[in-house]
């Protein structure tokens, strides 16, 4: 009985880790995928097919293009917030938003641990300088909730550190909103048997293995920790200037689709009319001279 359900849960590991790999594949031809590559709208297939997947992708970056288009032009300012349990996908997220955007426009915020002067500042000073300006978007792969999260579990920050920290934090994102920055925030919600299994996957691929630091490790040991800091979290920072909202992700393409869906449905975006692009006719001079390039300037053609 016993290696009937040793069996049947290595069978699941390695279904779980071809999809891992698959998953991979599939955000390399994300790039070179379009509409007319895609087929016509029978070919749908079912819910959970990758051509749907795809199909819906494509068609939420394309309202994306046009939520930039419209926050450049209003001069919108716009904070989105990606928090969640490491592996959790928000990486994952963040990339398929930014993936056709102009990234002169929409920026991606990822700070490294705290250096000695940062840790001597007010806590949130070292992410003002990172907010939008007149439009801008600005993600957060994570945020000022470290302090609520990993800095609690980890024990980097005091007990009145913590305490002060959703004393500040209420004020702070309401005197952004009322500053006329709009803040959404997303908490990315896996099991701890999908944490378990994208962890094993990462460190079974050499390309994947960077992403697992000692303190993803320590964070699995940790994990009702993690889930008593994140209860707190949701409780005491959800207000309605800024209110939580909750992504379930153990089906990351899923998550993807959902968190982007929802994202472009907080925003009262509008297509902005843009005037026709024209190609100006190419000038030719009589006088120009295409000067020869030196061969050992030139890239070897290995492929």
């Amino acid at each position: 009985m016993t290696e009937g359900i040793d069996r049947t849960r290595e069978l699941w590991e390695r279904s779980r880790l071809r999809e891992e790999v698959l998953d991979d594949i599939d955000e390399e031809i994300e790039l070179e995928l379009d509409d007319s590559r895609l087929g016509s709208d029978k070919d749908h297939g079912t819910p959970d097919s990758r051509r749907t997947y795809f199909r819906e992708l494509l068609r939420l970056q394309g309202e994306l293009v046009k939520l930039q288009d419209w926050i450049k032009e209003t001069g919108h300012r716009l904070v989105v917030i990606c928090e969640g349990r490491d592996a959790a996908g928000k990486g994952g997220v963040i990339k398929r938003i930014t993936q056709r955007l102009n990234p002169r426009i929409c920026r991606v915020a990822a700070l490294p641990a705290p250096n000695d002067r940062e840790r001597t500042q007010w806590y949130f000073q070292r992410y003002v300088s990172h907010l939008p300006a007149a439009g801008e978007i600005v993600l957060f792969d994570r945020s000022w909730y470290n302090r609520a999260g990993v800095e609690r579990v980890m024990n980097f920050c005091t007990d009145a550190e913590y305490e002060e920290f959703f004393r500040s934090v209420p004020e702070f994102e309401r005197m952004l909103a009322r500053s006329g920055i709009q803040i959404i925030k997303y908490w990315f919600s896996i099991s701890d048997d999908e944490q378990e299994m994208r962890f094993r996957a990462r460190m079974e691929d050499p390309l994947k293995q960077w992403k697992l630091s000692p303190m993803d490790l320590e964070s699995r040991r940790r994990w009702e920790s993690y889930t008593l800091a994140k209860e707190i979290m949701l409780e005491r920072s959800n207000i309605e200037e800024a209110p939580w909202w909750i992504v379930p992700a153990d089906d990351k393409k899923r998550a993807r689709l959902n968190c982007i869906s929802h994202l472009l449905s907080q925003v009262p975006y509008q297509e902005i009319q843009k005037p026709e692009v024209r190609l100006p006719e190419r000038v030719f001079s009589p006088d120009y001279l295409r000067q020869p390039v030196a061969d050992d300037m030139i890239v070897p053609q290995t492929y």
